[in-house]
């Protein structure tokens, strides 16, 4: 085995947070987790109806899990359309690359919510806000498109807010005429989960949300696992995209090997998150006491996976002897159909 200093673990819930009035945000691009080429990810909490401000992103899509708390969203696309979501716990959203956006806590306690980009070098930094841009460009400039004087401009901030604190909404002001159907997924929103998910029986569960049952989502595909104790998701590898990890619960062991012989391995806690290069192999085991449980960002609208046992279960057994020197009984003990969760 080679040695190799990468390293696919970064323990983003350690990192010094950015404390500002409304909130607490703590964030890795490629600038903190070199290993973390092609996604980024934000792990961002919201007091009870605060709000991040008004913003846009220049370079990268947005896709939202809420781990806790009840958020409400708001949208506006290119062609003027607004849209006003709300979320609970094991809730989905996706905000296309430019599409201006707003996030709210409405719930009666903070929310906590995972952010992942599909630019390794995005920083939550360095958005666009709304309050920035009107404290940059001349106050008449401001007064003529806000349709108020430039002294009332000069009341407004004079820098960026980045966390507002709002008035808690109700019924009255604004949850009501938030949803106007009963759907449990509208446009912009999915309910991850609330879906059936697929069901290894004592091993572990998955839930997928990609562009089939999202269909905005056209650039980042999630997935949720939930791993048995003394468990693994086998040996496998994603032929179309970047894998990016946030370990929600449990303790875990992840490998990547790279080929030549190249293989790395960290064990991962709540609060780490990990990434596996496009097409490279890799496995998860659960070795802690309780379930384990990460969520995966994958930087393409297609979810695909090849596992190690679909492949030897699918070859020919003179194939299977001869790549591997094997006899007969050594061969017949092999995977005749794909694991998953072992």
């Amino acid at each position: 085995m080679s040695q190799n200093t990468v390293s696919f673990k970064y323990q983003l819930e350690k990192e010094q947070p950015k404390i500002l009035p409304g909130g607490i945000t703590r964030g890795a691009s490629v600038k903190e987790f070199p290993a973390s080429q092609n996604l980024a990810g934000v792990s961002m909490h919201l007091d009870s109806g605060a709000i991040r401000e008004m913003h846009w992103h220049a370079n990268a899509a947005e896709w939202g899990y809420v781990v806790n708390g009840q958020m409400r969203t708001t949208l506006i696309d290119p062609q003027g359309n607004v849209y006003v979501d709300l979320f609970n716990t094991g809730d989905v959203w996706y905000f296309p690359r430019g599409f201006g956006h707003c996030l709210q806590c409405v719930g009666t306690t903070a929310c906590h919510f995972i952010l992942i980009f599909d630019n390794g070098d995005f920083s939550e930094d360095h958005t666009f806000s709304v309050t920035d841009f009107i404290s940059s460009v001349p106050a008449d400039v401001a007064a003529k498109c806000l349709g108020i004087t430039e002294a009332e401009v000069a009341q407004l901030p004079q820098k960026e807010m980045y966390f507002a604190n709002c008035e808690l909404p109700s019924v009255h002001n604004g949850i009501a005429q938030t949803r106007k159907t009963n759907d449990l997924t509208t446009t912009h929103r999915y309910p991850l989960e609330a879906q059936m998910p697929i069901i290894i029986p004592g091993c572990g569960t998955q839930r997928i949300v990609s562009q089939n049952e999202f269909p905005v989502a056209a650039t980042i595909t999630g997935t949720l696992f939930e791993i048995e104790p003394g468990c693994m998701r086998e040996m496998h590898w994603h032929p179309n995209a970047d894998e990016w990890q946030y370990y929600l619960q449990g303790k875990a062991e992840m490998g990547v090997f790279l080929a030549e012989q190249t293989f790395i391995k960290d064990e991962f806690e709540k609060g780490d998150i990990g990434y596996v290069p496009m097409g490279a192999g890799h496995y998860i085991k659960n070795i802690g006491q309780e379930v384990l449980i990460v969520l995966i960002g994958f930087n393409n609208g297609k979810y695909e996976s090849i596992d190690l046992s679909a492949w030897i279960a699918g070859n020919p057994s003179d194939i299977l002897k001869g790549n591997f020197m094997a006899n007969d009984a050594l061969v017949a003990k092999f995977p005749k159909a794909d694991r998953f969760i072992v």
